[in-house]
């Protein structure tokens, strides 16, 4: 069997019972960071042996693995902290486990993204766990551009070194909507700060964060057809140029798209 095992993510006595039961019991611990793992088996008394397990030979490490779980070997998958393959090593192996026929499970636990939601006191009916972003800026805003008319809560990691930066970055893409941002959660420093993207906020730049932020909020507008939405503003005086940039804006799309429906409304006058 394999097991993917979610770890603490600060506070080293936030672990199941069954998590320590499984990292005793299986053949081979393969962890992100054996260094790191040791700290939390030595706290727990586990000697199991370790073999590193990270996304620099996440790939090559497979075959190696997958030959071991179908020799009857149990193997259970660590990240430093939270649950794998969120963010974190693991989905190849549960890729090339399902190709080879291999049962696999998951021992549940702590995860950053959803402690930092709760934390945060924003939606939490639907949300989207979009992890680390890219480097690069132009793969930055690639990458945030599907997720910018979602109404659901957005949460994202973030690096110390990265934290200021990505904060703005956030703000030039999504606007002043509602955010909190996580620092050393379940930990003795665990603060929340919330106010609003652009807001000069006060962050302590020390230890891992999470940025959790507001959804897209749904203009009632929306739910209107084009056309009435166009009148709806015609009505209240405003120029067909005006009306057709504010529907665009409501609507999140081009402007030439609702300069057709207006055109199409002038003909049949």
């Amino acid at each position: 069997m394999l097991y993917f095992v979610a770890t603490p993510i600060g506070n080293l006595d936030e672990i199941t019972l069954r998590a320590l039961e499984v990292l005793k019991s299986v053949d081979l611990i393969a962890a992100e960071d054996t260094r790191h793992t040791a700290i939390l088996l030595s706290k727990y008394g586990i000697k199991t042996r370790t073999v590193a397990y990270h996304k620099f030979n996440e790939k090559s490490a497979v075959d190696g693995l997958i030959d071991m779980l179908k020799s009857g070997k149990d193997i259970a998958v660590v990240s430093d902290a939270g649950t794998p393959t969120v963010s974190d090593p693991g989905h190849i192996l549960t890729t090339a486990a399902i190709e080879h026929d291999v049962p696999f499970t998951v021992v549940s636990g702590a995860c950053a993204g959803i402690d930092a939601l709760v934390l945060s006191g924003l939606d939490t009916r639907a949300f989207t766990v979009l992890g680390f972003l890219p480097e690069k800026n132009i793969d930055r805003v690639r990458y945030v551009e599907p997720y910018k008319s979602l109404p659901c809560t957005l949460v994202f990691y973030s690096a110390v070194h990265d934290i200021k930066k990505d904060l703005l970055f956030l703000y030039e893409q999504f606007g002043a909507r509602r955010v909190a941002v996580c620092r050393e959660m379940t930990k003795l420093y665990e603060t929340v700060t919330r106010g609003t993207l652009g807001q000069d906020l006060d962050i302590v730049e020390k230890g891992e964060f999470v940025i959790v932020v507001e959804g897209l909020k749904t203009n009632p507008l929306s739910e209107l057809s084009v056309e009435q939405h166009i009148r709806h503003y015609v009505e209240k005086g405003e120029p067909i140029k005006d009306a057709v940039k504010k529907v665009a804006a409501d609507r999140h799309v081009a402007k030439s798209e609702i300069y057709k429906v207006a055109v199409e409304m002038k003909d049949r006058e």
